[in-house]
Formats: structure tokens, C-alpha cells, sequence
């Protein structure tokens, strides 16, 4: 019988000009559909080392409500619509367009390579738990957006090399040549790519609620506290302006501002995310080391270095940020708990001060072993949506959210990443995270409330947590 050869999986070096990032590159797909950056934003974090873009995805699966169509671009015939757990159909999707795949051993380990890339968003959690159906829901962009791809572009900072990934299909490969890249990026340093209209904002910023409304809602809050519904709860203020030109230079401006490690910018029809988060979410090696690092605790920036340590040490010695912090890591522990082995979670980093270009975060890491009859996806699903964003206990602090906030989330909260076919998974939380779609831009912000919360400490550390946002655009148009 004759043996049938298997797709392999190649991974090829190839060279760009010093310190080239892979923003440049990007710069020639930011215009198409389904198009989508995973980048590090020049950042010096320990978790900034890999940037990884791809385009062109052989299928797509996007879930409104009750329903996820799943697309094959090559095969329209083959279309088709579930109610299905849109979770469980991401694996289904990725089994059927890889069929045989072979992978190879590689003598340094990059992330992803193909797979499933794209965004989950905080509303989908209506999926696995029942939620009242309060606020209002002015978006188009869905629920979930994830391309399945079958080629991507790494690179790998710490040694400043690109990568093109590639695992061969039958019809309809779209691979790009490591020659027509670097042919982009040198073009790009002569052009302005696709001669776009500059990015500007049409009116100024407003929130979906005023000082009083936000303080209001946590007086609410600690009502709930006293009566033992929750421990803490997450609340949020949404900023919207109209807009018009290309949302990838907003995403370049806010990206230069906030050098942020778990940034991204996504482009599906009609909607645009902007993420410049420093969370990650979940994390999955290939070896099935689980990791993640909720943000609780947050002081301002300053450009005078005495007042900067100043709000750093103060953070750190906060016994309100440190409760507050300890609550979603022991949230963190029981969730990861659904899907790891026995006794391996474990909390090896508790209250480390992370400090960005805005902001000084207080940071904790959880990590565990994933059960070995367990893939990405399912802790993915357990643990969603992150509980550094929600409260806790969850549910109830998801139910209260939907009662507080007059507007739903959509992808503030959610969050970004990608399951490769390795198994692999990295995703992060998006905070510091906007969505543009029909000349509209929205972005969020807020905090966990807890019974030592200050109401007004905690309305301005939701405008300190944009403060890197929404001057920077509003700049350009004054």
C-alpha cells in the first residue's frame, strides 16, 4: 500500500533590515479583512519577545448570539451555520482544515506557527452562563471572530529574526514568498502605505455616564458588598467619539505611546479592534504549562522620578490593592483548578509592581499543568472571561456588571490570541482596548470595587488608565 505523504509544517528563517518591526510589515495587509497583528509594541517586558502577524485565512468562524457561521474562503459551497459551542467548533474547524497534519521538531521553540487566530468577546461568556439581558447593544462587531490560518509571520525579538510559518493545503495556499516580503518592507520606508486618509476625530470624547452616575453605581455596588453578593465587582465607563481615516494609524500612534506587550490590531468587515493591553490572559505552552497574570492595583505614571517611585511604593505597600489582587488570583486558582492536574496550581509571583508606559500595575502569576485529556480550548472556555475583569464571585459580579453599566462590553474584556496547531494558546485581556466600526470609536475603562474602594479614587483611576489613549488622539486634530 502505498504511503501518503503528510503535510509538514516548515518553519524558514529569513532576514529584515536592523530592528525592523514587524509593524512595517504589517502596514501592507492592515487594509484587508481578516487580517491580524499580535504585537509586543517595541516593549522591553518579559513578555514582549514575539510579535506574530498572518492574513488571509482559509476559514473563519464568527458567532452572533446563538449562532456561529463558519466560512471557508476557497470552498463557499461548504458553509454551513451551528448553534453549536462555538469553543468546541474552533477545535472542529482546525481538525478538518488540517487534516494529517505533521508538525517537526524545531531546535528553538516559536508560538503559533497556524492555527486559529482571533478575538472572543466578553459577550460570548453568555454562552456557557446564564445572564440577565439589561443593557443595550449598539454594536455590529460579533461575539467571536476567529480566522483559521495556515501560514504566519513570527518574529522573535530577542534575537531580532523573522520567520515565515507554513503548513501546506491542498487548494487555495496563499502563502506569501520571503522575497515579496522584504520587497513590502522596503517599499514601505519610501511610501506611505495605500496613500490613506489621516486618522482624525470628528467631535470630543464623552462617557456613557458622568462623575455622579459612575459614583452612584458604586455607592450600588457596596451595597451588594454589605449584603454578601459579591467580594468585589468590576465597573466600567465607556468613551465614544466619530472618527474618520485609517484606524491603522491610531493604532501606530497608541501603540508608540503605550508600548504595551499584548497589543493587537484586528481588521474583520465592518469593525476594527485596537488593543493595547499589558494582561495576559492565559497562557499554554506546548508542554502544557498553563500560565496567567491577573492585573489588580493600578497608581499613575509621573515624569518627575521622586513622585514616580513614590506612586510605585505605594502601590506595593496598598493593603486595599493587595485584597483586592488576592481575591481574583484565589478566583484564578479555582478556575484554573477545572482543567489542570490535581495539586499543580500554583501562585509563584504574588503582588509585583509591572510598570508601563501609563501606568504601575500590580501583577500576580498563577500557573498550573494542564490535565493531560485537556486541550487549550477547554481551559480557555472554563475561565472565560477573565476574572481580573469581572469580580467575584464571577457570576454574580457578571450579573451585577449587566445591571450597572448601560452599555454591553463587546470586546472590552474579552480577549485576543490564538491556539495553535501545536496545541499551544496565548491570549491576553482586553483592557486598554477600542473598537471602531461605523465612524464610531469606543473604549472603555474601570476597576475592581471592593469595600474599601473610595469612590472618587476610583473615578480617577479610571481616567489614569486612558490617559495614554484618548489624549494621544485627540493630539493630532489640535
Amino acid at each position: 500500500m502505498e504511503n501518503l505523504e503528510l503535510p509538514t509544517l516548515t518553519i524558514t528563517p529569513f532576514n529584515m533590515p536592523k530592528h525592523c518591526a514587524m509593524s512595517y510589515l504589517f502596514a501592507h495587509y492592515a487594509h484587508q479583512n481578516w487580517a491580524m497583528l499580535l504585537d509586543s509594541a517595541n516593549s522591553s517586558h518579559v513578555d514582549g519577545r514575539f510579535d506574530i502577524m498572518v492574513a488571509d485565512p482559509i476559514a473563519t468562524l464568527v458567532t452572533v448570539g446563538r449562532q456561529t457561521k463558519i466560512s471557508f474562503l476557497n470552498a463557499p459551497e461548504n458553509d454551513y451555520l451551528s448553534a453549536a459551542n462555538p469553543i468546541e467548533l474552533i477545535q472542529s474547524v482546525i481538525d478538518s482544515c488540517f487534516v494529517g497534519k505533521q508538525s517537526i521538531v524545531e531546535a528553538q521553540s516559536l508560538p503559533f506557527k497556524a492555527g486559529a487566530l482571533g478575538y472572543f468577546g466578553y459577550d460570548l461568556g453568555r454562552r456557557f452562563e446564564t445572564l440577565p439581558n439589561i443593557a443595550h447593544n449598539p454594536y455590529s462587531a460579533p461575539d467571536m471572530a476567529v480566522g483559521i490560518y495556515n501560514w504566519a509571520v513570527i518574529k522573535d525579538n530577542e534575537v531580532d529574526q523573522f520567520y515565515l510559518c507554513h503548513l501546506p493545503i491542498e487548494q487555495g495556499d496563499t502563502v506569501p514568498s520571503i522575497s515579496a516580503l522584504q520587497n513590502i518592507v522596503n517599499l514601505s520606508v519610501h511610501a506611505t502605505s495605500h496613500q490613506s486618509e489621516p486618522f482624525t476625530l470628528n467631535s470630543q470624547w464623552q462617557s456613557n455616564m458622568d462623575k455622579s452616575a459612575y459614583i452612584n453605581k458604586i455607592g450600588k455596588i457596596h451595597d451588594y458588598l454589605h449584603a454578601g453578593d459579591c467580594y468585589q465587582v468590576n465597573l466600567a465607563q465607556r468613551f465614544n467619539a466619530s472618527y474618520r481615516g485609517d484606524e491603522y494609524q491610531a493604532y501606530l500612534r497608541l501603540r508608540n505611546a503605550n508600548q504595551a506587550p499584548f497589543s493587537a490590531f484586528i481588521r474583520i468587515p465592518d469593525s476594527v479592534i485596537i488593543s493595547i493591553s499589558p494582561e495576559r490572559f492565559l497562557s499554554v505552552d506546548k508542554n502544557g504549562k498553563v500560565q496567567s497574570k491577573p492585573i489588580k492595583g493600578t497608581r499613575p505614571r509621573s515624569t518627575n522620578n521622586e513622585i514616580d517611585l513614590k506612586n510605585s511604593q505605594q502601590l506595593k505597600q496598598s493593603a486595599k490593592d493587595q485584597a483586592e489582587n488576592l481575591m481574583i488570583v484565589d478566583l484564578l486558582r479555582n478556575d484554573l483548578s477545572k482543567t489542570c492536574e490535581p495539586m499543580s496550581v500554583a501562585v509563584p509571583a504574588l503582588f509585583e509592581i509591572e510598570s508601563f508606559a501609563a501606568v504601575h500595575h500590580l501583577v500576580s502569576t498563577v500557573t498550573g499543568q494542564l490535565a493531560s485529556n485537556i486541550s487549550a480550548l477547554s481551559l480557555l472556555q472554563g475561565a472565560f472571561p477573565g476574572g481580573s475583569i469581572t469580580g467575584a464571585p464571577k457570576i454574580r459580579a457578571m450579573e451585577i456588571i449587566e445591571e450597572l453599566e448601560p452599555d454591553r462590553r463587546n470586546i472590552y474584556c474579552g480577549s485576543i490570541g490564538y491556539v495553535g496547531v501545536d496545541g499551544d494558546m496565548d491570549s491576553n485581556i482586553c483592557i486598554r482596548t477600542l473598537l471602531l466600526e461605523n465612524s464610531n470609536l469606543y473604549c472603555w475603562a474601570g476597576g475592581g470595587i471592593v469595600l474599601d474602594s473610595t469612590a472618587l479614587e476610583e473615578y480617577q483611576e479610571s481616567l489614569d488608565k486612558v490617559c495614554k489613549i484618548l489624549p494621544v488622539l485627540l493630539k493630532e486634530n489640535m
